[in-house]
């Protein structure tokens, strides 16, 4: 009967993926972006390294991968965005669901509001890079000041965020396949190749074998001391890493054709490849911070102040900063591309535009409502939402990772075992089409019980982390 109401409401003409590749490369992207190459070495760092990586691996196989497969199933049984999958599949209170979905797809939006500024950030300093410019700059201060003036100019921020917002809606613009497919696939390759010549490069400096153990050698001093807030940032990032809970992933879903693929091993793919990215960019990092007597626990500042210093005391130089940036600002741009198809997926499913007309919708207002982040650092510079210290990028951050994110999954896994949902009995049907398995009553009641909460022990801790932490 499920199947039945699956074919009967299904878009006559809706795009699809060409290929397997694709369709790795484009969740890939979406996953792959700052909170691998910017956020996970940063708390990787503050929280000792060894431990905090093995946690994260064993929380991804927890929480991620099980959350993972279920948008993929959504998106592959609704074949529509996360709100009319919700819509199409829910065997009761359609319309509930419906606006569940609306509710948490916002965060999509949202997302965009300040991810499309912080990566208007990382093609300034490929820019600087590639132009030389910054590397007349020689003390710590005059690095520091180049960041401060770069985020202190809105007019600055606004043509770099502008350029990652136009260059997402050129590429989205065209056909799904012929220009959003292909267009990620070389990106993201493009993005491993960097990777490889960044650890090759840090793996051959002088501090690389202090890098490594500071990075991978677990310390039980070093857990012990934080030994909460490690297993909670663990938890927190193998959650957030992949961007669940907005229905990001599920949209890819909806995209593959047929039932012949596994989504149980494109979700394992899906989440090497991202863990790929992610530790590959601790191998680039720790090694070069160590070599160079940086400190590793600098925080988000590791990669605009601590990291330009280090590149200026390195032979090359500005080849390596411009290789880095450049393969930051990949990490960004797939990102961005794939949060945007994800939204004009929903203009075009639910509002009927044109794939053309809805890019430019899209566009457009992602780049009106990324002002405020913008002006955040400089105009509006004296708001702070959060507190002290605070501005509006924190603020919109904090909706989306603290809120949408974790309750926007919970949701998801809700909807995937509650009967009045779409029901684990039809999820686990559409997951083990194509497995060479089947899910027993283990992952029936993990996925039922102890999945949902484990999701809100992480909505819990980003509040604590974030008003109570000191």
């Amino acid at each position: 009967m499920q199947e039945n109401l699956t074919t009967s409401t299904q878009p006559a003409k809706r795009e699809t993926l060409a290929t397997r590749l694709g369709f790795i490369m484009l969740s890939v992207g979406c996953a792959v972006g700052l909170g691998n190459v910017w956020r996970f070495p940063y708390i990787c760092g503050k929280y000792g390294g060894g431990y905090f990586v093995l946690l994260y691996f064993i929380f991804l196989a927890m929480l991620g991968l099980p959350v993972l497969l279920m948008e993929l199933s959504v998106g592959r049984a609704g074949k529509s965005n996360m709100v009319g999958a919700f819509g199409k599949l829910a065997a009761n209170g359609q319309k509930i669901w419906r606006g569940f979905a609306k509710f948490f797809f916002i965060g999509n939006v949202l997302l965009m509001m300040y991810y499309t500024t912080v990566s208007g950030w990382l093609f300034a300093y490929a820019h600087k890079y590639i132009s030389g410019s910054i590397m007349s700059f020689t003390t710590n201060e005059e690095i520091g000041q180049c960041f401060d003036s770069l985020t202190g100019s809105w007019q600055t921020s606004l043509i770099f965020m502008l350029f990652g917002v136009v260059v997402g809606t050129i590429l989205c613009c065209g056909s799904l396949q012929k220009t959003v497919e292909r267009s990620v696939k070389y990106m993201m390759m493009m993005l491993f190749v960097l990777l490889a010549v960044l650890v090759g490069k840090a793996l051959t400096m002088d501090g690389a074998l202090e890098g490594l153990k500071f990075y991978l050698v677990p310390s039980w001093d070093k857990f012990s001391q934080n030994m909460v807030e490690t297993i909670f940032a663990a938890l927190g990032q193998a959650f957030f890493t992949l961007s669940l809970g907005v229905g990001s992933m599920e949209i890819f879903g909806s995209y593959l054709s047929g039932q012949k693929r596994s989504l149980v091993k494109e979700s394992i793919t899906i989440i090497v490849l991202d863990t790929v990215v992610a530790i590959g960019a601790g191998l680039v990092i720790f090694p070069a911070c160590l070599t160079f007597k940086v400190d590793p626990n600098a925080g988000p500042g590791l990669i605009f102040v601590s990291l330009p210093h280090v590149f200026q005391q390195m032979a090359s130089g500005r080849l390596w900063g411009a290789l880095f940036f450049l393969f930051m600002a990949m990490a960004a741009l797939t990102t961005i591309v794939a949060v945007f198809e994800n939204i004009i997926a929903y203009v075009v499913d639910e509002w009927k535009f044109s794939r053309k007309n809805a890019a430019l919708l899209v566009g457009t207002a992602i780049a009106i409502l990324s002002l405020p982040c913008v002006f955040g650092f400089n105009l509006w510079s004296s708001f702070a939402p959060l507190g002290k210290g605070t501005c509006v990028l924190d603020l919109e951050d904090f909706i989306v990772s603290q809120n949408l994110l974790p309750l926007g999954g919970l949701c998801t896994v809700f909807f995937c075992t509650w009967k009045c949902g779409w029901g684990q009995k039809n999820f686990i049907a559409e997951a083990e089409h194509s497995y060479n398995g089947h899910f027993g009553p283990f992952f029936r009641f993990y996925t039922k019980y102890v999945l949902p909460m484990i999701v809100l022990i992480v909505f819990a801790f980003g509040y604590w982390s974030t008003f109570f932490s000191k």
